[in-house]
């Protein structure tokens, strides 16, 4: 009974993890296939601004500061932007190097319940069982 409640334990497990792995993988790949929808990044990061609400609670110096610093790194998204749906065919590699690894030391595991629920139903070596009294 204790190996049906091992290997059901890591079927269990082994599909929660091939669930996470592909909800990661669908949210990785919508995220890599609309990064080229921002690619007008330039334009896009001159628009965000510190909003008013929190305008009152910093200084005039810090926004004008941010709102700078913010305008500066407009290019480098610009290029990154550009660059990462190159990259859209090694997310799926990615996703299945992980989920394979994952599943490997998953399988290893249940492997290793496996023999420890085999170690503990042993019974005891003959030379360390109790003598029964002879009549």
């Amino acid at each position: 009974m204790f190996y049906a409640i091992s290997w059901f334990l890591s079927f269990m497990l082994l599909a929660l993890w091939s669930v996470a792995c592909w909800g990661v993988h669908a949210v990785t790949v919508w995220a890599v296939s609309s990064a080229g929808a921002l690619s007008a990044g330039t334009s896009a990061m001159n628009a965000i601004l510190v909003p008013e609400w929190i305008r009152a609670w910093i200084p005039p110096q810090l926004t004008q500061e941010f709102e700078a610093l913010i305008a500066s790194v407009g290019p480098v998204v610009q290029s990154a932007l550009e660059a990462v749906p190159a990259l859209s065919g090694a997310v799926s590699v990615m996703a299945w190097a992980i989920w394979g690894l994952g599943a490997v030391v998953l399988v290893a595991l249940a492997v290793g319940a496996h023999l420890l629920i085999a170690v503990f139903k042993r019974p005891p070596a003959a030379g360390n069982a109790p003598v029964a009294a002879a009549r």
